[in-house]
C-alpha cells in the first residue's frame, strides 16, 4: 500500500507561535494609534495582558473602552485594519523549520490557512515559505464559507499537488476545524499540541478528533514513514 506522499500544514500555531503575529500586531497598532491610546509601550503591554483573558476576541473593542473612546467602530476598524496589514515580526518554530527541510523532497508539501487573505499572505512571505511549499491555499481566498471545516480546500490542494486523499497528512493544532474535512476526504490527520498553543485544549468538533497527536514536530517524519494509505472513509 502507499505511503503518505504529501505533508499539507496549519499555518498559525503550526509552523510559527501565534502569539508572535499578534504581539506584533499589536505593536504596530500602538504605534499607529498612539495618539488616541497613548504611550505605545504602554498600550502594547495592555494589548498582550489582554490576549490572555477572556477578552481575546474583543481587545481593540477594550482598550478603545479604556481610552474612553468604546463607541469608535471607525476607530476600531481602523485598528484592526492596521493589525491585519501591519509587516509582521515573526518566525518559525525551531521545530517546523527542521521538520520542513527533512521533508523537503522526500514529499509534496503545502499549506492550507484561514484568516483574511492579505494578513496570511504576509505571514506566510514574512516566513519565506513560498519556496518551500509545493501549494498554498488561503481559504479566504476561494469564497464566503470555505473556511475549514469546508472540504474546499483540501480538494483543491490535493488536485493541485496530484496526489490521492489518502496518500495525504494535514498537520494542525485546533481540533475544533482543523480535522473535518480530512477526516471525511481519508487523510491522516496530525495534531501539534504545543505547550503554549492558544488552541492546545479546544475540544474537537464533531468528526473531528486527530488520528495521531504529537506534542511538537520532531516526531511528525517518524510518524510519516510508518504511515500507510488511509481506509477509504
Amino acid at each position: 500500500m502507499p505511503t503518505i506522499r504529501a505533508v499539507v500544514f496549519d499555518l498559525d500555531d503550526t509552523l510559527y507561535p501565534e502569539r508572535q503575529f499578534a504581539f506584533s500586531g499589536f505593536h504596530a497598532v500602538a504605534e499607529a494609534f498612539a495618539t488616541v491610546l497613548g504611550d505605545a509601550r504602554t498600550s502594547a503591554a495592555r494589548m498582550r495582558a489582554l490576549f490572555e483573558t477572556t477578552q481575546r476576541g474583543r481587545i481593540f473593542d477594550a482598550i478603545l473602552a479604556e481610552a474612553g473612546r468604546a463607541d469608535d467602530r471607525r476607530l476600531r476598524d481602523a485598528m484592526i485594519d492596521a493589525y491585519r496589514r501591519h509587516r509582521p515580526n515573526i518566525y518559525l518554530h525551531a521545530d517546523a523549520d527542521s521538520v520542513l527541510r527533512q521533508l523537503a523532497g522526500r514529499y509534496r508539501l503545502g499549506i492550507i490557512t484561514d484568516g483574511p487573505a492579505a494578513m496570511q499572505s504576509a505571514k506566510v512571505d514574512a516566513l519565506e515559505l513560498r519556496t518551500r511549499m509545493d501549494a498554498i491555499i488561503l481559504t479566504d481566498e476561494l469564497g464566503p464559507g470555505m473556511s475549514k471545516p469546508h472540504p474546499r480546500a483540501f480538494e483543491h490542494i490535493g488536485d493541485q499537488l496530484r496526489i490521492a486523499p489518502r496518500a495525504c497528512a494535514y498537520v494542525a493544532d485546533n481540533a475544533a476545524k482543523d480535522f473535518v474535512a480530512p477526516n471525511a476526504l481519508g487523510w491522516l490527520s496530525v495534531k501539534v499540541r504545543r505547550a503554549d498553543g492558544v488552541y492546545r485544549d479546544h475540544p474537537a468538533a464533531a468528526g473531528g478528533v486527530p488520528q495521531s497527536v504529537l506534542e511538537d514536530l520532531t516526531l511528525l517524519p517518524a510518524l510519516l514513514a510508518a504511515a500507510r494509505e488511509r481506509p477509504a472513509p
